[in-house]
């Protein structure tokens, strides 16, 4: 193993907490090893007034981290899975894909309501259109308003009154340590997450054989298969942050338990659909059920949606 390792990262608190956890591990694998970590700003750190469905286009939270592995100044990067597209630039890979920590949604309530109990016409903040869409379908009294920012931002707007209550990921609260007593876990029968929520990704470049075999201790296979599944799911779609997409993988009995989405923004049209299968099959599963989703109707919101972002409406 190499004697010092250059770690990529977004500066956020989240993303570092990310980082230095996975830091923390190498060093105890290797205590002997230097580690250095710069911060790269990318493109949806920049844009922090915009919904990200109206910025468009894939890869806003990595593509600058990516160059930098390409030009070789950095050796590994450190993502959430849900940023990172399908399709990796050539030369790059996801080669380590550590234990999952919770997939689930959360609310947080001004008075520490769950979904069921909040007021009717309570406002709800939440930049996902996914959320957006399970929530509204759910709950078609609430208002819902846009909300971006970090995890301290959306909790200090929350406690000034902006927002009755905002939607974020659990795994975002454990790993920065928040503890919030006003967290309600949303079922995913109710919301299901984002493709990746809660894993990460830990990038390098495929040519980089003795980092990957020296960080392979850090890899979840259980978590890798339900994560493949997602993906495959995201990949046949093709689809973007401009659609509400969701997918979840999980194991039960030995076997990959797989659900998934298709809405339109509103709502109003949620296809949405359950399966089981082989673990050795996760990547065809989640194919499979994309291709379903779009035979039921998937195709048409797709079609709609991108036309009309096309037209600028």
């Amino acid at each position: 193993m190499r004697k010092i390792i250059r770690v990529g990262t977004r500066g956020s608190k989240l993303a570092l907490a990310q980082t230095n956890w996975v830091i923390a591990k190498i060093k105890e694998k290797y205590p002997e090893i230097t580690i250095e970590t710069q911060i790269i700003k990318t493109k949806g750190d920049k844009i922090l007034d915009v919904p990200l469905a109206k910025v468009g286009g894939k890869g806003l939270f990595v593509k600058e981290i990516e160059e930098a592995l390409l030009r070789e100044e950095i050796d590994l990067a450190v993502h959430s899975m849900k940023d990172v597209p399908t399709e990796l630039p050539q030369g790059l890979e996801i080669a380590i894909i550590p234990k999952r920590e919770s997939p689930f949604d959360v609310l947080i309530a001004q008075n520490g309501d769950d979904l069921s109990s909040l007021p009717k016409g309570a406002c709800v903040g939440t930049s996902s259109l996914r959320r957006g869409a399970q929530l509204r379908a759910y709950r078609p009294d609430l208002k819902i308003e846009n909300l971006r920012g970090n995890l301290d931002t959306r909790l200090r707007k929350l406690n000034e009154g902006l927002y009755d209550a905002i939607i974020v990921a659990e795994a975002g609260l454990i790993r920065l340590g928040i503890n919030e007593p006003r967290v309600r876990r949303i079922s995913p029968e109710i919301m299901l997450p984002a493709i990746g929520q809660g894993a990460l990704a830990i990038e390098v470049r495929a040519a980089d054989d003795e980092l990957k075999e020296g960080l392979s201790f850090l890899h979840d296979e259980e978590t890798a298969v339900c994560v493949a599944a997602e993906r495959a799911f995201l990949a046949t779609l093709e689809g973007g942050c401009q659609v509400p997409l969701a997918a979840f993988a999980r194991i039960e009995n030995a076997e990959l338990s797989f659900e998934a989405l298709i809405a339109d923004p509103l709502g109003e049209r949620i296809l949405k659909e359950k399966t089981k299968g082989p673990l050795s099959q996760a990547p065809e599963i989640g194919k499979e059920m994309a291709l379903e989703l779009l035979g039921r109707g998937g195709r048409e919101i797709l079609d709609e949606v991108y036309g009309s972002a096309q037209n600028g409406r």
